[in-house]
């Protein structure tokens, strides 16, 4: 989906279509006055956009600051799911490690809600975003993250956790805590899941390694949080099963974007040279 097409469907959904754009991913996602609407790429992310509502409201019951819903169900537009947020007052600071880890300290000491969260398939979307990748990338490349992702399920089935599992955010980064006036707050709640607490930890282990998170806010993470999942013997597992999917997720923009497939090519090639240290760049 690019962003014509998103634009579109706001038409048809009655919203804006000149609403400003502020990311183009597994959603698109604009502001629209006083509020955020999200666009979801394909027809089957309608089961999770409706999850990510539920989650909403059952953490604003919870007391956990997060972002808040605006319509309880989402709308379904020419085929895509599209829900409706509030949108928050602007930032006052760049999120912290530490404000993230005083979250996931709430959203881990949390029971099971009373609706089914699914496990957190960090594998599940790599054969839907090689697909959409077609012939811009390598088959080579797109069989040996066939075979890793095949590997890494196996072998992260059989981890034996540290923590209780229970639920998790499922993209745990300072990116997806906003800080306005009020203090922090969770954003972008459509990966929570019922999993190893590790998963959420594994996130920012692997952001120091490879994407540039300075050494010192990642030891405030920890000191935040109380923990640091590197000594534990299952984070290798996790952390492998997440660049898999990682190199995956950008390839399906490797069609329309140059930048994506470079990038796509880097990852890889670390990957296959098992070469940790190699930087990799967010997209």
């Amino acid at each position: 989906m690019d962003e014509a097409t998103a634009r579109d469907i706001l038409l048809a959904a009655g919203l804006a279509p000149d609403a400003e754009l502020l990311a183009l991913g597994e959603n698109a996602v604009f502001a629209d006055g006083g509020l955020v609407v999200k666009v979801g790429r394909a027809p089957e992310l309608l089961q999770r956009a409706e999850r990510e509502l539920s989650v909403a409201q059952w953490l604003s019951e919870a007391g956990v600051p997060a972002v808040r819903a605006a319509e309880p169900s989402p709308r379904l537009v020419e085929g895509h799911p599209v829900t409706l947020w509030h949108r928050l007052p602007d930032a006052v600071r760049p999120a912290g490690s530490d404000d993230l880890a005083t979250l996931l300290r709430s959203v881990h000491a949390l029971p099971v809600p009373p609706f089914a969260l699914p496990r957190r398939e960090l594998l599940g979307g790599v054969e839907r975003w090689l697909r959409l990748a077609g012939d811009a990338v390598d088959p080579a490349d797109a069989d040996y993250l066939r075979e890793r992702r095949d590997g890494f399920a196996s072998a992260s089935a059989a981890l034996t956790p540290r923590l209780p599992p229970g639920p998790i955010h499922g993209d745990a980064l300072p990116r997806n805590v906003h800080v306005g006036p009020e203090g922090p707050v969770l954003v972008d709640l459509e990966t929570f899941s019922s999993d190893l607490r590790e998963h959420d930890l594994v996130v920012m282990a692997l952001s120091r390694d490879r994407y540039g998170l300075p050494p010192q806010a990642y030891d405030s993470f920890v000191a935040t949080y109380g923990w640091d999942v590197r000594d534990w013997e299952g984070c290798a597992v996790l952390r492998g099963a997440r660049e898999t999917a990682s190199c995956a997720w950008v390839a399906q923009h490797a069609p329309a974007n140059p930048r994506a497939l470079e990038e796509f090519r880097r990852r890889v090639a670390s990957l296959r040279e098992n070469d940790p240290g190699v930087r990799w760049y967010p997209f």
